[in-house]
């Protein structure tokens, strides 16, 4: 074989038994690692994220090699699939008014909020997911799960979301023009802290975060599941948001941190300011 392939024995046998150089190496032990972290986002993160989760290991490596690494190992992020329209506009929504005007940056916690509903298929037939989420975290406040599109789930979550964030100051929460959302039951819940805001009629865009989040959770979390019932949906969602989504997901948005760690450096610079100098 080797004079067929015109190859010197000695040359062989220094083949076999060389050394693996640095750059293999080094190379082997980055794509085990890029393997670890994409493991560790439950399979979610793509090149750039999994690049920054590297950096905290102290691993300087560019974004395209990541990726030429993953290609290599035949992994990639879950893609998300097409918006589709899920509620139905009100029959005299002329009047709402949209305050937030996809100006969706703000500088403290609980002055924007965005809410919105989506279904999730189930062997039993849909749920509706409606979520609350705060814009300066990206964290998901509050949700819930009902089998039916009823303003009561609405209520409940707006309830949970005023429960948990103890609101002292005003906010505004804006949703889209579905028939929910224009309800007394919901505007019974607006107060001196809350006021309502509204995208324009069929305008996806002016709800663009928390329509991007439902994408994200059934492109992330719920499409791998064959979802039996309204029961094993709510640990589904459960598992996502609690104890992912919230905690661990890095958001490009945040500077690569998780919702959870935005508001813990928040709180800590704030009461770091707020401390006496003696």
């Amino acid at each position: 074989m080797l004079n067929i392939l015109g190859v010197s024995t000695s040359g062989f046998y220094d083949y076999i038994k060389r050394e693996p150089s640095k750059q293999a190496l080094r190379k082997k032990e980055i794509k085990t690692q890029i393997q670890i972290k994409y493991e560790e986002s439950k399979q979610i993160y793509g090149a750039p994220k999994i690049t920054e989760k590297l950096k905290d290991t102290s691993v300087k490596i560019a974004v395209k090699t990541v990726s030429n690494y993953m290609r290599e190992l035949d992994i990639r992020a879950i893609y998300r699939s097409k918006w589709i329209k899920t509620t139905v506009d009100s029959d005299f929504s002329t009047n709402l008014e949209n305050l937030v005007k996809r100006e969706f940056d703000t500088d403290k916690p609980n002055s924007l909020w965005v809410t919105d509903i989506t279904y999730i298929w189930t062997y039993t037939g849909f749920v509706y997911l409606t979520s609350v989420m705060d814009l300066f975290s990206r964290k998901i406040i509050a949700w819930d799960l009902s089998d039916s599109l009823s303003v009561d789930s609405v209520v409940r979550c707006i309830k949970r979301a005023k429960e948990r964030r103890n609101l002292d100051k005003p906010l505004i929460i804006h949703s889209d023009r579905g028939i929910q959302y224009v309800s007394k039951e919901y505007l019974s819940l607006m107060d001196s802290n809350m006021r309502p805001s509204y995208s324009k009629k069929a305008d996806p865009w002016d709800n663009a975060c928390i329509e991007s989040f439902h994408a994200i959770i059934k492109r992330e979390w719920l499409k791998r599941f064959k979802t039996k019932d309204l029961e094993h949906a709510q640990q589904l969602v459960f598992e996502y948001i609690e104890t992912f989504y919230n905690t661990v997901r890095i958001h490009g948005t945040l500077g690569y941190i998780s919702p959870n760690q935005y508001e813990k450096q928040y709180e800590n610079s704030r009461n770091a300011r707020l401390e006496p100098i003696f």
